[in-house]
């Protein structure tokens, strides 16, 4: 896939900003703090252990290239965030109201293509779209460290591959997620989990002996 050139680019970041600026997310009413869940006892959540190296989803390598820094990793950033109350409202605000906003669309419907990793500037995308939207507003409207936000490639319910977005806390791995509002511990959301983006460099992890899917074409 060619690479955008400068006035294309140009105009992307403007709809970008505009779009952004419309999912501003706000500190939730007492009403919506109260519909969720408690936040995770300690001792609940659970690491998800990485087992080696794994090769990057191909559609992820063209985003990069399009996006110029967007999946570099600073690593003076912590690689692990402090699970706190705070912490915890911005998740499931930034999660429920991306899940709200943003119209789900298969790649072969939005894009013609089978798979393509981009930002949803105008308004709708599958999975991997969706989470790479609650990453960048959790980023920067919430000072979450990018680094501890993970993209991740899971086997969801229906044998498919599937793109989710991963919170590494001081508690465990939690799963922000297009097909639910409620964040949940990893182990709880009932997926398999193949493989995320590193910590340490732009390398894949494995997270388990599992065969990657090919795509993460899912809505």
């Amino acid at each position: 896939m060619k690479t955008i050139e400068g006035s294309r680019v140009s105009k992307i970041l403007a709809a970008a900003a505009f779009l952004l600026a419309g999912l501003w997310i706000a500190a939730p009413s007492v009403a919506e703090a109260q519909t969720f869940a408690a936040l995770p006892k300690s001792g609940t959540v659970g690491r998800l252990d990485v087992t080696g190296s794994a090769r990057p989803v191909r559609a992820w390598v063209s985003y990069c290239e399009r996006y110029a820094g967007g999946c570099d990793v600073d690593t003076s950033e912590p690689a692990i965030v402090t699970l706190n109350p705070r912490l915890w409202r911005a998740l499931n605000t930034v999660n429920r109201h991306v899940n709200a906003t943003i119209k789900p669309m298969t790649d072969q419907d939005h894009w013609g293509v089978v798979d393509r990793w981009d930002l949803p500037t105008d308004g709708a995308g599958d999975c991997e779209d969706i989470q790479l939207l609650k990453r960048k507003l959790l980023v920067e409207k919430h000072g979450v460290p990018n680094r501890a936000l993970r993209m991740t490639v899971v086997i969801d319910e229906q044998g498919e591959g599937h793109a989710v977005l991963m919170v590494r806390t001081n508690e465990g791995e939690l799963i922000l997620d297009n097909k639910r509002d409620a964040v949940l511990a990893w182990h709880q959301t009932g997926y398999v989990f193949v493989k995320r983006e590193g910590q340490d460099s732009r390398q894949w992890v494995s997270l388990g002996d599992l065969s990657s899917p090919i795509t993460t074409a899912n809505r």
